[in-house]
């Protein structure tokens, strides 16, 4: 794993060395096991690199082939290299050696920009063509790598960070009112609908799934790949599906696991997580090796408020799976002391912007705290598997059964999803008829539905046109999208949206501080574009939701987890009761930014004052979910950032 970064000049003069020089400095910051830099009269290479595969140990970055006059820096850890030796025709007695950078340079040099089509893994890279006097540089499909750049007429400059980029004399720091305007609009949990953008003017990134090419003074992006697939499997039966799904999956997490430290995997009480390291452990059990669990759980102090349908301390559930599994040593981490409101700036340093995910915020940060600590080179987690692996809503595919009249089907499936989960299968229906026919809901609900408040100010709203540029991409005016279909909004998330790139900047950014690689093979490539072709039918099948999963962990994990389809975890249910020793200084805060001329420009002031009525009579923990406490703590995230502009 590397920060990478470089400087090509557009108008043909040298290349400043001090100013990639510069860029280096800045790097500086992060552990390293190695900094070189490569550079001719056009261009400059860095690479500050850390050695997290058994192949990059002592490999050289940025790497000049002679022969080909290819140069490469790179972000990278490959996971189809057995398939990729094969198609490059590699000699064998390379292989085993090969560092990654060598083997997407070989890629490059037989595929040239469609290169990228052939590479399954986590990268970012950049090349210098020296024959075709080009840069060229992609980003994985879900943007577990980050790579930003900076261009003029003169130059272009590119790094794996933003705050380097910063630091070159001809940037000129200027917010980005259009990306703010999109984080403030959109409601959910994607900052942005346009992945290029970053909340500095001059500074863009490459979009995940997306290449780019420099040639003279042009600069081209372009989408070299999609996660759908063009055609629905078709297999025999429901056991060769199992079977399909069980080699697909093993491969993905096999590949993951490739590194000379020791192997650790974020565990919940639920299905996929547990699923990852059911299929890790059993590898590493092979390889006589260990696997390491970290497990979230609420301080000793927090008392439990919530539903008997929901678990914050998911312990017992964890426990079960660690002794089912075997081969593991478990690690369960409180936290204590640590809230979204005390890690905030730690945060906005590690992320460069504002972000979302403010209740899971510190725990998250934490995971790779205690990785480090514990000798940890790569880090499972199965983040993704909502929408990959244990993709399967009951309700929603039993709305489908009602729209096309198989009413048989659908009364055989409600009587054994009501046995699995409890209570009478009737009582569902008009859930499930609100579902497949909205207009019907539309029409019975009394007054305007329900619609959580945006944000963001309205005459910014108006400056930036915001809500005309949502509306293309399928977002209304409540700030999310407007199908009510969950298979189209799936359809939307994957296709247009790129909806991991906030969430996989964090885990970029942080794997790098913590010389560590957090990887998901729930959003393995192969993994997602299977999933995304199973049938319907193979995800909600004799009442079970989400069961191609259940059924393929079969033995794999326990029954307690496999089948629970009763009691759900629920990992932020503490975020406002750790928040209470601060909760004075914060509400201070809001209140101070309630009164700023300088953000009330962009956020909705009424907005933040009718939020402060509800919180007027202190913290309360079983407001967790409450609106008005997000809205405080997004201002504030957003507040502290604006600070750098001022």
């Amino acid at each position: 794993m590397s920060a990478i970064t470089g400087i090509y000049h557009l108008n043909e003069e040298p290349v400043n060395l001090q100013q990639g020089q510069g860029l280096m400095t800045a790097l500086q910051k992060y552990p390293a096991d190695d900094i070189q830099i490569w550079h001719s009269d056009k261009v400059f290479l860095g690479c500050h690199a850390q050695w997290i595969t058994p192949e990059s140990i002592g490999e050289q970055l940025p790497y000049y082939d002679h022969e080909r006059q290819l140069a490469i820096t790179v972000d990278a850890i490959i996971d189809n290299r057995e398939e990729l030796f094969e198609r490059l025709q590699v000699d064998r007695n390379l292989r085993k050696t090969m560092p990654d950078s060598q083997l997407i340079l070989l890629a490059y040099y037989k595929w040239g920009e469609e290169s990228p089509k052939y590479l399954i893994g986590d990268y970012a890279f950049m090349i210098w063509d020296e024959k075709n006097q080009q840069l060229f540089g992609a980003r994985d499909p879900s943007g577990y790598r980050t790579l930003y750049y900076y261009r003029n007429q003169s130059h272009f400059a590119f790094c794996t960070t933003i705050e380097p980029l910063l630091n070159l004399p001809y940037v000129d720091v200027i917010l980005n009112e259009q990306w703010l305007s999109e984080y403030l609009a959109i409601t959910g949990m994607i900052d942005t609908v346009d992945a290029r953008m970053t909340p500095y003017r001059h500074i863009e990134q490459i979009p995940p799934f997306h290449s780019i090419t420099v040639y003279k003074d042009k600069i081209k992006i372009n989408r070299y790949g999609t996660f759908t697939s063009e055609k629905q499997l078709k297999l025999k039966s429901d056991n060769d599906y199992i079977e399909a799904f069980q080699d697909v999956f093993q491969k993905a997490v096999t590949s993951r696991l490739r590194t000379h430290h020791k192997v650790g995997s974020q565990l919940s009480g639920g299905l996929d997580s547990g699923s990852v390291v059911g299929f890790a452990a059993r590898e590493l059990r092979e390889r006589k090796k260990t696997l390491h669990t970290f497990s979230y759980i609420p301080p000793s102090d927090f008392e439990d408020f919530t539903h008997k349908l929901f678990m914050p301390d998911e312990r017992p559930f964890i426990k079960t799976t660690v002794q089912h599994v075997g081969g593991i040593t478990d690690h369960y981490l409180d936290f204590e002391g640590k809230n979204s409101y005390s890690e905030l700036d730690d945060l906005l340093d590690v992320m460069e912007m504002p972000y979302k995910f403010l209740e899971n915020s510190f725990w998250l940060k934490g995971m790779f705290e205690k990785a480090e600590e514990a000798g940890i080179g790569v880090l499972l987690n199965g983040d993704r598997g909502n929408f990959t692996i244990s993709w399967g809503s009951a309700e929603d595919y039993y709305a489908t059964l009602l729209k096309k009249l198989k009413w048989l089907r659908l009364y055989q499936e409600l009587n054994q999803y009501s046995k699995n989960v409890g209570g009478r299968s009737l009582r569902r229906l008009p859930e499930i008829v609100k579902i497949g026919f909205p207009i019907i809901n539309q029409i019975m609900s009394k007054g305007a539905p329900a619609e959580l408040p945006v944000l963001i100010n309205s005459d910014f709203a108006e400056r930036t046109g915001i809500f005309n540029k949502l509306k293309k991409h399928g977002i209304d005016r409540t700030g999310w999208i407007s199908s009510p279909n969950l298979y189209e909004q799936r359809r939307v998330l994957f296709e247009d949206m790129l909806p991991w790139n906030a969430g996989n900047t964090l885990d970029s950014k942080l794997s790098l501080r913590h010389a560590l690689w957090k990887r998901d093979p729930t959003n393995d490539l192969r993994v997602v574009r299977f999933c995304l072709s199973v049938p319907e039918e193979q995800c909600v099948q004799n009442g079970l939701d989400r069961a191609l999963i259940r059924r393929s962990t079969e033995k794999i994990l326990p029954e307690k987890i496999r089948l629970n389809q009763r009691v759900f975890g629920v990992q932020a249910a503490d975020w406002v009761h750790r928040m209470i020793p601060y909760w004075n200084t914060f509400i201070d805060e809001v209140t101070q930014l309630s009164m700023d001329k300088r953000i009330l420009e962009f956020i909705d002031g009424q907005k933040i004052k009718s939020a402060l009525i509800t919180v007027k009579d202190g913290a309360r923990p079983e407001y967790f979910t409450n609106f008005d406490y997000r809205i405080l703590m997004r201002s504030v995230i957003v507040y502290r950032f604006l600070k750098k502009f001022t």
